[in-house]
């Protein structure tokens, strides 16, 4: 056992109803206030955060120590992946609240070690059956103000979170949701320690918090973010996991907690003097909200199978369609991506994930049932023949103009065929957190949840100690292009364009790794360059979470963060015609290789989010 599952064993095995109970000092400057309960009442201890561990018994990887924690000890005592994964996601509710949590949505892909099957959960936010394309379009015929929306009930979609764990529980795991909610529970109810990375955010998030007195409240300490080394606690999240343990899903869908979440989003309780959007949420939306099973996507890269997370996200769809350009750009050169020098690849990667963003603006939505609005073209956009063709555009030399036209997924592909409109880069938040499990019997999770933006709306729901998600301005909140069809524009219980990229990868049939990220829209890239980093230019994996990213979206610029912009090899993009725009941190991913015979690698940030954490049941000395 690594020391620092030594360290909470005990403790969060009483959590699962085991024994024993997490008990640590209280610094001298923990808040005491009405959701954090008397003085002196135990916290739970802090975790040192390691970037990589390797060992057996099962892995897990995380942005968070304590969820990673949660995820080992219910994997030592018996549980599986699925187990792990709802437990872990739990406390990330506590411990990454501004990213993710039961106000909030997500997308869940198992692989199942009984039947060789991958599998998916879409736990996607819907809009009110009341909205129409026009939700975000003012009386000028303008669309709204993005931030404006955000920060309002109107960007508040019906959460979808709890169902997925409901659904993977019993449709996965082993244990139910009274007992893999209870550490989560603990966790809250106690405390835990403010470290930098919740310090940042909500400071990043102060100015948003104070619109809403009950976030203000709980997450502001004299109107600023709390001290790093201070103590959180959460005591009204802690009587929502308990409620929701002890009365099922439906006190949340159906019962007081519903009609809290349908009040709070439709008349938000605000500041004195400040007015913001109501939104439309009714009793019936919430109530019939389901999280729903699914096939993933799929594509074959250098003879892995790589599965992703299918519509509405267009994470998988995104991945798969970079994936094969790649492979089209070896063939049109003659020459293999892990050949190339540095900056060679980048560009090759860049124009990549450019084309493919293209493609993805132009075709990916939820769809279905939408009046003059085909269906997409899932099986297209993931085959090799459209890659190859969208790849004849490709120039070793030079970088595209952008944005780059979209193509058409058609199924009948000249030798060259692109003859789509140049659109615009859409809008979008850049939070969400991702978690991976391996367990011993060859089950694996990969698991990413949001609320959207970092802190979401902004809107605690009262007394329930959560955060609302804004995840409904992932909608275009106008057509991209007059003229062309938008697939992701609003409309009655649909749910809005997703990024998120939860994949598993297979090596003969066999799990090989699990991968993903936060970031909006930079988890396709991210993701895209973690698989070729490890893949194609031979990097240890936690080096290719690590390495500096770049994020090339098809807009007039491409992220870069670590510094790359400012290097040697940016000034080499830069001269291939890549206009850089140097960024503090893209995503914040996490990963687990498999390698066999009950051996796993387990890698997170080592900088990023000031670092994640990466454990295994019994580390190898």
């Amino acid at each position: 056992m690594s020391a620092s599952s030594k360290f909470l064993a005990v403790g969060l095995a009483g959590a699962l109803g085991v024994t024993g109970a997490v008990l640590g000092g209280v610094p001298a400057a923990a808040h005491d206030g009405r959701h954090d309960g008397g003085r002196g009442s135990p916290v739970t201890a802090e975790l040192p955060k390691v970037p990589t561990m390797t060992g057996s018994g099962g892995a897990v990887s995380s942005v968070d120590p304590l969820a990673s924690q949660v995820g080992i000890d219910v994997l030592e005592r018996g549980g599986n992946a699925a187990d792990a994964a709802v437990a872990m996601a739990a406390t990330l509710g506590v411990t990454e609240p501004y990213s993710a949590g039961i106000g909030g949505g997500g997308f869940f892909v198992h692989y199942d070690a009984r039947t060789g099957e991958v599998s998916t959960i879409d736990g996607r936010e819907t809009a009110p059956a009341t909205y129409t394309e026009d939700e975000f379009v003012g009386t000028d015929g303008e669309p709204l103000d993005f931030e404006t929306v955000v920060r309002s009930g109107k960007s508040v979609g019906v959460p979808g979170t709890l169902a997925t764990w409901e659904v993977a529980a019993e449709e996965f795991g082993t244990m139910d949701l009274h007992r893999l909610l209870r550490p989560a529970e603990r966790i809250a109810h106690r405390g835990f320690v403010v470290d930098e990375n919740f310090q940042k955010q909500t400071a990043e998030n102060a100015e948003k918090f104070r619109l809403f007195p009950e976030s203000a409240e709980l997450f502001l300490r004299d109107g600023e973010a709390p001290e790093v080394g201070t103590v959180f606690r959460n005591r009204d999240l802690a009587r929502t996991y308990h409620t929701i343990r002890h009365r099922g899903t439906e006190a949340f869908y159906e019962g007081s907690i519903a009609a809290a979440i349908v009040d709070e989003s439709r008349e938000p309780t605000t500041a004195e003097g400040v007015d913001v959007l109501g939104g439309e949420m009714t009793a019936e939306d919430i109530s019939s909200y389901e999280a729903v099973p699914g096939e993933p996507t799929h594509t074959d890269y250098r003879g892995l199978d790589v599965y992703g997370m299918g519509l509405p996200s267009s994470g998988g769809i995104t991945v798969a369609e970079t994936l094969n350009l790649l492979e089209a750009y070896d063939e049109r050169t003659g020459t293999g991506l892990s050949e190339v020098s540095e900056t060679q690849y980048l560009h090759r990667f860049a124009e990549a994930t450019a084309t493919a963003f293209a493609d993805r603006n132009r075709w990916i939505g939820d769809v279905e049932g939408v009046e003059g609005v085909e269906g997409v073209p899932v099986e297209e956009l993931t085959s090799q023949e459209f890659a190859d063709e969208r790849a004849c555009l490709f120039d070793p030399a030079a970088a595209q103009d952008r944005p780059i036209p979209f193509g058409e997924p058609d199924g009948d592909y000249a030798e060259c065929g692109t003859s789509g409109a140049r659109q615009p880069e859409p809008a979008g938040g850049v939070s969400t957190t991702h978690l991976n499990v391996a367990d011993r019997w060859g089950n694996v999770v990969s698991y990413t949840l949001t609320i959207e933006q970092t802190g979401g709306s902004g809107i605690t729901v009262p007394d329930h100690g959560f955060l609302l998600n804004n995840e409904l301005t992932d909608f275009n909140f106008a057509p991209l292009t007059p003229g062309v069809p938008d697939p992701n524009l609003p409309g009655p219980g649909k749910k809005p364009r997703s990024s998120m990229s939860p994949t598993i990868v297979l090596k003969d049939g066999e799990p090989w790794m699990s991968v993903g990220t936060p970031g909006g829209a930079t988890i396709i890239t991210t993701v895209g360059q973690i698989i070729t980093g490890h893949v194609d230019r031979d990097l240890a994996l936690v080096d290719a979470v690590a390495a500096p990213r770049l994020s090339s979206r098809n807009g007039a610029s491409a992220g870069a963060d670590l510094g790359l912009a400012e290097s040697a090899t940016g000034a080499e993009l830069g001269a291939l015609g890549h206009e850089l725009t140097d960024l503090e941190w893209i995503g914040n991913a996490s990963a687990i290789r498999i390698l066999g015979h009950d051996r796993f690698v387990a890698a997170a940030e080592t900088e990023r989010g000031f670092g994640g954490s990466a454990m295994v049941v019994r580390p190898e000395r």
